[in-house]
Protein backbone atom coordinates (compact mmCIF):
# COMPACT_ATOMS: atom_id res chain seq x y z
CA UNK A 1 0.00 0.00 0.00
CA UNK A 2 1.29 3.44 -0.87
CA UNK A 3 0.45 7.12 0.35
CA UNK A 4 1.24 9.38 -2.35
CA UNK A 5 4.30 10.64 -0.83
CA UNK A 6 5.99 7.39 -1.53
CA UNK A 7 5.90 8.70 -5.86
CA UNK A 8 8.89 11.30 -4.50
CA UNK A 9 10.82 9.47 -2.65
CA UNK A 10 13.69 7.47 -3.23
CA UNK A 11 13.01 4.29 -4.94
CA UNK A 12 15.32 2.18 -2.68
CA UNK A 13 13.65 3.57 0.74
CA UNK A 14 10.25 2.23 -0.88
CA UNK A 15 11.77 -1.07 -1.58
CA UNK A 16 12.97 -1.48 2.45
CA UNK A 17 10.05 0.07 3.93
CA UNK A 18 7.85 -2.25 1.98
CA UNK A 19 9.97 -5.29 2.86
CA UNK A 20 10.15 -4.12 6.60
CA UNK A 21 6.82 -3.34 7.78
CA UNK A 22 6.54 -1.75 10.84
CA UNK A 23 10.56 -1.34 11.79
CA UNK A 24 11.37 0.85 14.48
CA UNK A 25 14.24 2.64 14.45
CA UNK A 26 16.64 3.62 17.42
CA UNK A 27 17.96 7.05 18.21
CA UNK A 28 16.87 10.51 18.10
CA UNK A 29 14.03 11.92 16.87
CA UNK A 30 15.07 14.40 13.97
CA UNK A 31 14.00 18.09 15.33
CA UNK A 32 13.91 19.17 12.02
CA UNK A 33 11.32 16.75 10.67
CA UNK A 34 9.08 17.37 14.32
CA UNK A 35 9.38 21.15 13.64
CA UNK A 36 7.79 20.61 10.28
CA UNK A 37 5.15 18.18 11.29
CA UNK A 38 4.13 20.59 14.06
CA UNK A 39 3.78 23.35 11.89
CA UNK A 40 1.97 21.65 9.51
CA UNK A 41 -0.61 20.60 11.41
CA UNK A 42 -0.94 23.82 12.94
CA UNK A 43 -1.67 25.07 9.85
CA UNK A 44 -4.15 22.85 9.00
CA UNK A 45 -6.07 23.73 12.35
CA UNK A 46 -5.73 27.29 11.38
CA UNK A 47 -7.46 26.62 8.21
CA UNK A 48 -10.03 24.68 9.14
CA UNK A 49 -11.23 26.82 12.18
CA UNK A 50 -11.00 29.67 9.49
CA UNK A 51 -13.37 27.84 6.80
CA UNK A 52 -15.73 26.17 9.59
CA UNK A 53 -15.86 29.11 11.00
CA UNK A 54 -17.13 31.35 8.14
CA UNK A 55 -19.98 28.80 7.02
CA UNK A 56 -20.39 26.05 9.39
CA UNK A 57 -23.20 24.41 7.83
CA UNK A 58 -21.56 23.77 4.47
CA UNK A 59 -19.00 21.71 6.53
CA UNK A 60 -19.01 18.11 7.56
CA UNK A 61 -15.87 17.33 9.72
CA UNK A 62 -14.95 14.27 10.13
CA UNK A 63 -13.34 13.50 13.87
CA UNK A 64 -9.93 13.05 13.42
CA UNK A 65 -9.68 11.00 16.51
CA UNK A 66 -12.19 8.01 14.98
CA UNK A 67 -10.14 5.09 14.22
CA UNK A 68 -9.83 5.42 10.42
CA UNK A 69 -12.39 2.95 9.14
CA UNK A 70 -15.07 5.23 10.98
CA UNK A 71 -13.27 8.09 8.99
CA UNK A 72 -13.17 5.88 6.00
CA UNK A 73 -16.86 5.48 6.56
CA UNK A 74 -17.78 8.70 7.49
CA UNK A 75 -16.11 10.71 4.41
CA UNK A 76 -18.60 8.09 2.42
CA UNK A 77 -21.38 8.98 4.15
CA UNK A 78 -20.98 12.67 3.44
CA UNK A 79 -20.32 12.42 -0.04
CA UNK A 80 -23.68 10.29 -0.57
CA UNK A 81 -25.26 12.86 0.96
CA UNK A 82 -24.13 15.05 -1.41
CA UNK A 83 -21.63 17.68 1.32
CA UNK A 84 -21.14 20.40 -0.07
CA UNK A 85 -17.57 20.57 1.93
CA UNK A 86 -16.14 18.00 3.90
CA UNK A 87 -12.66 18.35 6.02
CA UNK A 88 -10.59 15.69 7.03
CA UNK A 89 -12.03 13.09 4.46
CA UNK A 90 -10.50 9.67 4.51
CA UNK A 91 -10.74 7.03 1.17
CA UNK A 92 -10.38 3.19 1.65
CA UNK A 93 -7.38 1.96 0.97
CA UNK A 94 -7.26 0.06 -2.45
CA UNK A 95 -5.91 -3.30 -2.04
CA UNK A 96 -5.78 -4.13 -5.64
CA UNK A 97 -4.66 -1.07 -7.05
CA UNK A 98 -2.31 -0.59 -3.45
CA UNK A 99 -3.32 3.54 -3.22
CA UNK A 100 -4.12 5.01 0.19
CA UNK A 101 -4.80 8.80 0.84
CA UNK A 102 -6.54 11.23 2.63
CA UNK A 103 -7.39 14.71 1.80
CA UNK A 104 -8.20 17.89 3.96
CA UNK A 105 -10.92 19.29 2.09
CA UNK A 106 -13.29 17.92 -0.35
CA UNK A 107 -15.54 20.63 -2.24
CA UNK A 108 -18.40 19.61 -4.37
CA UNK A 109 -18.99 21.03 -7.67
CA UNK A 110 -21.63 22.88 -7.75
CA UNK A 111 -22.24 23.23 -11.60
CA UNK A 112 -20.98 19.35 -12.81
CA UNK A 113 -21.25 17.30 -9.31
CA UNK A 114 -18.48 14.83 -8.00
CA UNK A 115 -15.87 16.28 -5.68
CA UNK A 116 -12.34 18.41 -5.88
CA UNK A 117 -9.71 17.26 -3.80
CA UNK A 118 -8.03 20.47 -2.03
CA UNK A 119 -4.77 20.04 0.74
CA UNK A 120 -3.82 22.18 3.62
CA UNK A 121 -0.05 22.64 2.56
CA UNK A 122 2.69 24.10 5.06
CA UNK A 123 4.94 25.95 2.38
CA UNK A 124 4.27 28.19 -0.58
CA UNK A 125 2.31 26.90 -3.36
CA UNK A 126 2.44 30.32 -5.62
CA UNK A 127 5.02 33.46 -5.90
CA UNK A 128 4.53 37.02 -7.03
CA UNK A 129 4.08 37.12 -10.55
CA UNK A 130 1.10 36.49 -13.04
CA UNK A 131 -0.25 33.71 -14.71
CA UNK A 132 -1.85 31.00 -11.49
CA UNK A 133 -4.92 29.64 -11.91
CA UNK A 134 -6.04 30.28 -8.64
CA UNK A 135 -9.34 30.43 -6.64
CA UNK A 136 -11.24 32.19 -3.43
CA UNK A 137 -11.15 30.36 -0.17
CA UNK A 138 -14.95 30.11 0.17
CA UNK A 139 -16.27 29.64 -3.53
CA UNK A 140 -14.59 27.70 -6.13
CA UNK A 141 -13.96 30.35 -9.29
CA UNK A 142 -11.28 29.82 -10.87
CA UNK A 143 -9.52 32.16 -12.68
CA UNK A 144 -6.22 33.29 -13.67
CA UNK A 145 -4.40 35.49 -11.32
CA UNK A 146 -2.79 38.57 -12.42
CA UNK A 147 -0.76 38.81 -8.85
CA UNK A 148 0.62 35.40 -8.52
CA UNK A 149 2.77 32.96 -10.74
CA UNK A 150 3.25 28.74 -9.75
CA UNK A 151 5.95 27.30 -7.86
CA UNK A 152 6.69 24.23 -8.80
CA UNK A 153 5.45 21.26 -6.05
CA UNK A 154 5.73 18.05 -7.72
CA UNK A 155 4.59 16.17 -4.14
CA UNK A 156 1.78 18.68 -3.88
CA UNK A 157 0.62 17.36 -7.77
CA UNK A 158 1.42 13.96 -6.61
CA UNK A 159 -1.12 14.10 -3.22
CA UNK A 160 -4.27 16.11 -5.65
CA UNK A 161 -3.43 13.66 -8.71
CA UNK A 162 -3.67 9.91 -5.93
CA UNK A 163 -6.82 11.22 -4.62
CA UNK A 164 -8.19 12.12 -7.79
CA UNK A 165 -7.84 8.82 -8.62
CA UNK A 166 -8.87 7.17 -5.59
CA UNK A 167 -12.29 9.36 -5.89
CA UNK A 168 -12.52 8.58 -9.35
CA UNK A 169 -12.69 4.83 -8.80
CA UNK A 170 -15.23 5.49 -6.52
CA UNK A 171 -17.18 7.70 -8.86
CA UNK A 172 -17.02 10.36 -7.13
CA UNK A 173 -14.07 12.95 -8.70
CA UNK A 174 -15.33 16.10 -10.37
CA UNK A 175 -15.40 15.18 -14.16
CA UNK A 176 -13.23 18.70 -14.25
CA UNK A 177 -10.00 17.68 -13.86
CA UNK A 178 -8.70 20.09 -11.59
CA UNK A 179 -7.28 20.29 -7.91
CA UNK A 180 -6.92 22.66 -5.49
CA UNK A 181 -3.89 23.40 -3.17
CA UNK A 182 -4.09 25.92 -0.01
CA UNK A 183 -0.78 26.91 0.81
CA UNK A 184 1.40 28.88 3.32
CA UNK A 185 -0.32 32.03 3.00
CA UNK A 186 -3.63 30.80 3.08
CA UNK A 187 -5.48 33.29 1.24
CA UNK A 188 -6.12 31.86 -2.02
CA UNK A 189 -6.62 28.17 -3.44
CA UNK A 190 -3.98 27.11 -6.00
CA UNK A 191 -5.87 25.36 -9.18
CA UNK A 192 -4.24 22.35 -10.09
CA UNK A 193 -4.78 21.34 -14.16
CA UNK A 194 -4.66 17.22 -13.47
CA UNK A 195 -4.81 17.10 -17.23
CA UNK A 196 -1.17 17.78 -16.91
CA UNK A 197 -0.66 15.88 -14.20
CA UNK A 198 -2.46 12.53 -14.25
CA UNK A 199 0.09 10.64 -17.20
CA UNK A 200 3.18 11.13 -14.76
CA UNK A 201 1.21 10.43 -11.55
CA UNK A 202 -0.10 7.44 -13.31
CA UNK A 203 3.71 6.30 -14.32
CA UNK A 204 5.04 7.42 -10.91
CA UNK A 205 2.89 5.45 -9.21
CA UNK A 206 3.11 1.98 -11.42
CA UNK A 207 7.17 2.04 -11.18
CA UNK A 208 6.61 2.39 -7.20
CA UNK A 209 4.30 0.02 -6.75
CA UNK A 210 5.84 -2.46 -8.71
CA UNK A 211 8.83 -1.53 -6.61
CA UNK A 212 6.75 -1.96 -2.81
CA UNK A 213 5.92 -5.49 -4.36
CA UNK A 214 8.88 -6.80 -4.99
CA UNK A 215 8.75 -6.88 -9.42
CA UNK A 216 11.46 -4.03 -9.32
CA UNK A 217 14.53 -4.26 -7.75
CA UNK A 218 16.32 -1.38 -6.30
CA UNK A 219 19.81 -0.42 -5.34
CA UNK A 220 21.05 2.08 -2.88
CA UNK A 221 22.79 5.24 -4.43
CA UNK A 222 22.98 8.71 -2.09
CA UNK A 223 20.92 11.32 -2.72
CA UNK A 224 19.47 14.38 -1.12
CA UNK A 225 16.76 12.10 0.77
CA UNK A 226 19.66 10.04 2.45
CA UNK A 227 19.77 12.83 5.27
CA UNK A 228 17.09 12.11 7.24
CA UNK A 229 16.02 8.62 6.11
CA UNK A 230 16.55 5.95 9.07
CA UNK A 231 17.53 3.61 5.83
CA UNK A 232 20.63 5.73 5.51
CA UNK A 233 23.00 3.89 7.88
CA UNK A 234 22.77 0.45 6.12
CA UNK A 235 23.01 1.63 3.08
CA UNK A 236 25.89 4.04 2.95
CA UNK A 237 27.98 0.53 4.70
CA UNK A 238 26.74 -0.58 1.39
CA UNK A 239 28.31 2.12 -0.87
CA UNK A 240 31.12 2.29 1.38
CA UNK A 241 31.97 -1.07 0.62
CA UNK A 242 31.45 -0.65 -2.91
CA UNK A 243 33.17 2.81 -3.18
CA UNK A 244 30.04 3.70 -4.80
CA UNK A 245 30.54 6.63 -7.56
CA UNK A 246 27.00 8.18 -5.28
CA UNK A 247 29.09 9.52 -2.38
CA UNK A 248 31.15 12.29 -4.32
CA UNK A 249 28.56 12.67 -6.91
CA UNK A 250 24.85 12.82 -5.28
CA UNK A 251 21.32 11.96 -7.93
CA UNK A 252 21.27 12.73 -10.81
CA UNK A 253 25.08 13.44 -11.42
CA UNK A 254 25.37 9.49 -10.33
CA UNK A 255 22.92 7.77 -12.60
CA UNK A 256 24.59 10.20 -15.69
CA UNK A 257 28.00 8.37 -14.10
CA UNK A 258 26.96 5.23 -14.02
CA UNK A 259 25.72 5.34 -18.01
CA UNK A 260 28.99 6.54 -18.86
CA UNK A 261 30.43 3.39 -17.34
CA UNK A 262 31.67 5.46 -14.22
CA UNK A 263 30.44 2.92 -11.28
CA UNK A 264 33.11 4.18 -8.45
CA UNK A 265 34.66 6.69 -6.91
CA UNK A 266 37.98 5.57 -8.43
CA UNK A 267 36.44 5.27 -12.06
CA UNK A 268 35.83 9.05 -11.61
CA UNK A 269 38.83 9.73 -9.87
CA UNK A 270 41.25 8.36 -12.94
CA UNK A 271 38.77 9.56 -15.63
CA UNK A 272 40.87 10.48 -18.62
CA UNK A 273 38.28 11.29 -21.66
CA UNK A 274 36.41 14.08 -22.53
CA UNK A 275 33.76 15.71 -19.83
CA UNK A 276 30.51 14.66 -20.22
CA UNK A 277 28.62 17.56 -22.10
CA UNK A 278 25.36 16.99 -20.34
CA UNK A 279 26.96 17.34 -16.97
CA UNK A 280 24.57 18.97 -14.30
CA UNK A 281 25.37 21.41 -10.87
CA UNK A 282 28.73 22.78 -11.87
CA UNK A 283 31.94 21.99 -13.83
CA UNK A 284 32.66 18.03 -14.24
CA UNK A 285 36.08 18.54 -13.20
CA UNK A 286 35.42 19.49 -10.24
CA UNK A 287 33.87 16.11 -9.84
CA UNK A 288 36.68 14.45 -10.88
CA UNK A 289 38.87 16.59 -8.47
CA UNK A 290 35.83 15.28 -5.60
CA UNK A 291 36.68 11.84 -6.28
CA UNK A 292 40.61 12.09 -5.86
CA UNK A 293 40.03 13.99 -2.53
CA UNK A 294 37.72 11.40 -1.28
CA UNK A 295 40.64 8.87 -1.99
CA UNK A 296 42.84 11.05 -0.25
CA UNK A 297 41.08 11.98 3.17
CA UNK A 298 40.70 16.07 1.83
CA UNK A 299 37.78 17.90 3.49
CA UNK A 300 38.55 20.60 0.86
CA UNK A 301 40.85 21.24 -2.25
CA UNK A 302 41.96 24.95 -3.29
CA UNK A 303 41.65 26.15 -6.85
CA UNK A 304 43.99 28.29 -6.76
CA UNK A 305 47.48 28.89 -5.53
CA UNK A 306 46.40 31.91 -3.04
CA UNK A 307 43.22 32.44 -1.38
CA UNK A 308 41.32 36.08 -0.59
CA UNK A 309 39.05 37.40 1.32
CA UNK A 310 38.24 40.90 1.78
CA UNK A 311 38.94 42.56 5.26
CA UNK A 312 38.91 45.81 6.77
CA UNK A 313 40.04 47.92 9.91
CA UNK A 314 36.23 47.44 11.26
CA UNK A 315 34.50 44.27 10.62
CA UNK A 316 31.35 42.82 11.48
CA UNK A 317 29.42 39.77 11.06
CA UNK A 318 25.91 39.18 10.79
CA UNK A 319 23.77 36.06 11.20
CA UNK A 320 20.11 36.45 10.69
CA UNK A 321 17.17 34.38 11.84
CA UNK A 322 13.48 33.63 11.18
CA UNK A 323 10.72 31.46 11.49
CA UNK A 324 9.24 30.39 8.01
CA UNK A 325 7.94 33.23 6.60
CA UNK A 326 6.22 35.25 9.49
CA UNK A 327 9.57 37.57 9.91
CA UNK A 328 12.97 37.76 10.95
CA UNK A 329 12.96 37.99 15.07
CA UNK A 330 17.11 38.25 15.05
CA UNK A 331 19.86 39.99 14.03
CA UNK A 332 22.94 38.87 15.57
CA UNK A 333 26.23 40.88 15.19
CA UNK A 334 29.61 40.64 16.04
CA UNK A 335 31.96 43.96 15.96
CA UNK A 336 35.39 42.99 16.00
CA UNK A 337 37.78 46.09 15.78
CA UNK A 338 41.46 46.58 17.39
CA UNK A 339 41.31 42.72 18.29
CA UNK A 340 38.59 43.14 20.13
CA UNK A 341 34.91 40.99 19.72
CA UNK A 342 31.58 42.21 20.90
CA UNK A 343 28.49 39.92 19.94
CA UNK A 344 25.42 42.14 19.83
CA UNK A 345 21.95 40.65 19.40
CA UNK A 346 18.86 42.37 17.94
CA UNK A 347 16.10 40.78 19.04
CA UNK A 348 12.15 40.36 19.42
CA UNK A 349 10.75 37.98 21.69
CA UNK A 350 6.86 38.73 20.55
CA UNK A 351 5.20 36.39 18.84
CA UNK A 352 6.10 36.75 14.86
CA UNK A 353 4.26 38.02 13.45
CA UNK A 354 4.40 41.44 15.27
CA UNK A 355 5.08 44.52 14.87
CA UNK A 356 7.56 44.80 17.30
CA UNK A 357 9.92 43.07 14.55
CA UNK A 358 10.21 46.53 13.07
CA UNK A 359 11.64 48.11 16.27
CA UNK A 360 14.35 45.44 16.50
CA UNK A 361 15.27 45.64 12.61
CA UNK A 362 15.51 49.67 12.63
CA UNK A 363 18.01 48.94 16.14
CA UNK A 364 19.93 46.50 14.12
CA UNK A 365 20.34 49.13 10.30
CA UNK A 366 20.61 51.90 12.96
CA UNK A 367 23.57 50.33 14.35
CA UNK A 368 25.26 49.02 11.32
CA UNK A 369 24.69 51.76 9.56
CA UNK A 370 26.29 53.87 12.34
CA UNK A 371 29.35 51.45 12.39
CA UNK A 372 29.60 52.29 9.17
CA UNK A 373 29.51 55.72 9.10
CA UNK A 374 32.13 55.68 12.01
CA UNK A 375 35.00 53.65 10.48
CA UNK A 376 34.57 56.05 7.53
CA UNK A 377 35.09 59.35 9.45
CA UNK A 378 37.93 57.84 11.26
CA UNK A 379 39.33 57.07 7.66
CA UNK A 380 39.33 52.96 8.56
CA UNK A 381 37.52 50.72 6.07
CA UNK A 382 34.78 48.78 6.89
CA UNK A 383 33.40 45.46 5.94
CA UNK A 384 30.03 43.39 6.89
CA UNK A 385 30.32 39.34 6.59
CA UNK A 386 27.43 37.02 6.56
CA UNK A 387 27.64 33.15 5.29
CA UNK A 388 25.09 32.79 2.35
CA UNK A 389 23.45 36.09 1.79
CA UNK A 390 20.30 35.34 -0.15
CA UNK A 391 17.92 35.14 3.39
CA UNK A 392 20.13 37.90 4.78
CA UNK A 393 19.24 40.11 1.74
CA UNK A 394 16.02 38.72 1.35
CA UNK A 395 14.52 39.71 5.15
CA UNK A 396 16.74 43.53 4.59
CA UNK A 397 14.73 44.13 1.19
CA UNK A 398 11.82 42.63 3.04
CA UNK A 399 11.75 44.54 6.52
CA UNK A 400 12.30 47.79 4.58
CA UNK A 401 8.70 47.16 2.71
CA UNK A 402 6.93 45.95 5.16
CA UNK A 403 8.02 48.17 8.20
CA UNK A 404 8.20 51.52 5.83
CA UNK A 405 7.69 54.78 7.83
CA UNK A 406 8.21 53.71 10.92
CA UNK A 407 11.14 55.06 13.27
CA UNK A 408 14.76 54.07 11.50
CA UNK A 409 12.91 51.60 9.24
CA UNK A 410 15.39 52.47 5.83
CA UNK A 411 14.07 52.38 2.40
CA UNK A 412 14.46 50.15 0.37
CA UNK A 413 17.19 51.75 -2.43
CA UNK A 414 18.87 52.54 0.67
CA UNK A 415 19.32 48.72 1.73
CA UNK A 416 19.96 48.32 -1.96
CA UNK A 417 22.81 50.42 -1.79
CA UNK A 418 24.39 48.88 0.85
CA UNK A 419 23.73 44.87 0.17
CA UNK A 420 24.82 45.91 -3.76
CA UNK A 421 28.16 47.78 -2.08
CA UNK A 422 31.60 45.92 -1.72
CA UNK A 423 31.08 46.27 2.25
CA UNK A 424 28.92 43.33 2.44
CA UNK A 425 30.26 40.36 1.79
CA UNK A 426 29.24 36.66 1.49
CA UNK A 427 31.73 34.17 2.73
CA UNK A 428 30.17 31.48 1.33
CA UNK A 429 30.27 32.22 -2.36
CA UNK A 430 34.34 33.46 -1.48
CA UNK A 431 34.38 29.69 -0.31
CA UNK A 432 32.58 28.91 -3.44
CA UNK A 433 35.55 30.28 -5.49
CA UNK A 434 38.10 29.00 -4.13
CA UNK A 435 37.82 25.64 -3.25
CA UNK A 436 35.97 22.40 -3.80
CA UNK A 437 34.12 20.91 -1.09
CA UNK A 438 33.63 17.57 -1.25
CA UNK A 439 31.32 17.19 2.06
CA UNK A 440 28.87 20.29 1.04
CA UNK A 441 29.32 23.58 1.36
CA UNK A 442 27.40 24.87 4.40
CA UNK A 443 29.18 26.84 7.15
CA UNK A 444 28.14 23.62 9.53
CA UNK A 445 30.62 21.67 6.84
CA UNK A 446 33.38 24.79 6.33
CA UNK A 447 33.96 26.29 9.84
CA UNK A 448 34.98 22.92 11.30
CA UNK A 449 37.76 22.07 9.22
CA UNK A 450 38.95 26.12 10.04
CA UNK A 451 38.90 24.71 13.69
CA UNK A 452 35.53 26.17 15.15
CA UNK A 453 32.71 23.81 16.91
CA UNK A 454 29.35 24.66 17.66
CA UNK A 455 28.35 24.67 21.57
CA UNK A 456 25.31 22.86 20.98
CA UNK A 457 25.62 19.43 19.42
CA UNK A 458 22.11 20.16 17.92
CA UNK A 459 22.38 23.43 16.40
CA UNK A 460 21.11 24.32 12.99
CA UNK A 461 18.43 26.14 10.90
CA UNK A 462 15.61 23.58 11.47
CA UNK A 463 16.14 22.77 15.43
CA UNK A 464 16.21 26.66 15.97
CA UNK A 465 12.73 26.63 14.20
CA UNK A 466 11.39 24.32 17.24
CA UNK A 467 13.39 26.57 20.07
CA UNK A 468 11.58 29.68 18.92
CA UNK A 469 8.45 27.89 19.23
CA UNK A 470 9.22 27.20 22.77
CA UNK A 471 10.90 30.57 23.20
CA UNK A 472 7.69 32.75 22.73
CA UNK A 473 5.09 30.28 23.68
CA UNK A 474 3.76 29.23 20.24
CA UNK A 475 1.98 26.44 21.76
CA UNK A 476 2.20 26.97 25.51
CA UNK A 477 3.85 28.70 28.29
CA UNK A 478 7.48 30.02 27.09
CA UNK A 479 10.54 28.73 27.81
CA UNK A 480 12.69 31.33 28.80
CA UNK A 481 15.63 29.24 28.60
CA UNK A 482 14.92 28.36 24.66
CA UNK A 483 15.83 32.30 24.57
CA UNK A 484 19.43 32.01 25.61
CA UNK A 485 19.54 28.57 23.43
CA UNK A 486 18.93 30.91 20.26
CA UNK A 487 21.12 33.39 21.19
CA UNK A 488 24.29 30.81 21.95
CA UNK A 489 23.40 29.18 18.45
CA UNK A 490 23.28 32.61 16.66
CA UNK A 491 26.66 33.63 18.16
CA UNK A 492 27.87 30.72 17.45
CA UNK A 493 27.15 30.96 13.48
CA UNK A 494 28.74 34.73 13.89
CA UNK A 495 31.64 33.33 15.44
CA UNK A 496 31.84 30.68 12.86
CA UNK A 497 32.44 32.94 10.14
CA UNK A 498 34.57 35.52 11.53
CA UNK A 499 36.75 32.12 12.71
CA UNK A 500 36.62 31.31 8.31
CA UNK A 501 37.37 33.67 7.17
CA UNK A 502 40.41 34.38 9.55
CA UNK A 503 41.87 30.71 8.52
CA UNK A 504 41.12 32.04 4.94
CA UNK A 505 43.93 34.73 5.29
CA UNK A 506 46.09 33.15 7.68
CA UNK A 507 46.15 29.01 7.16
CA UNK A 508 43.69 27.67 4.26
CA UNK A 509 46.84 27.72 1.83
CA UNK A 510 48.66 25.77 4.40
CA UNK A 511 46.38 23.55 5.43
CA UNK A 512 44.37 22.72 1.96
CA UNK A 513 45.83 20.96 -0.97
CA UNK A 514 45.82 22.10 -4.10
CA UNK A 515 43.75 20.62 -7.03
CA UNK A 516 46.47 20.19 -9.25
CA UNK A 517 48.41 18.66 -7.17
CA UNK A 518 45.70 15.94 -6.63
Amino acid sequence: MLDPGALTRCRHRVQLDSANPGQVFDGPEDPGVRQRQESAAAKRAEVRAQLVAADPDRWVVIDADLPRRDRVAATLEACAAGADRVWGAVLPSERDTGRKGHCEILMRDAERGGYIPVIVVNHKVTDPGRGATTSGLFEWEPSVDEKRKPRSQIRDQMRVAQIYRMLERRSLATPTLVGGAIGYGGDCIYVHDLSEILDDYDERFADRIAVARGETATKPSQIGECRSCPWWSGCKAQLMESRDVSLVATGSRAELLREHGCHTIDDLASWEGDPIEEWPHGDFADAVITAKAWLVGAPLVRRFETVQVVRADVEIDVDMESYQEHGAYLWGTLLNTDDVSVYRPFVTWEALPTEDEGRSFAQFWTWLMAERAAAAATGRTFAAYCYSRAAEDKWLLGSAKRFAGMPGIPTKAEVREFIDSDQWVDIYQAVSEQFICPNGKGLKKIAPVAGFHWRDDEAGGEASMGWYREAVGYDGDVVTSQRQRILEYNEDDVIATKVLREWMSDRAVQEIPLAEDL
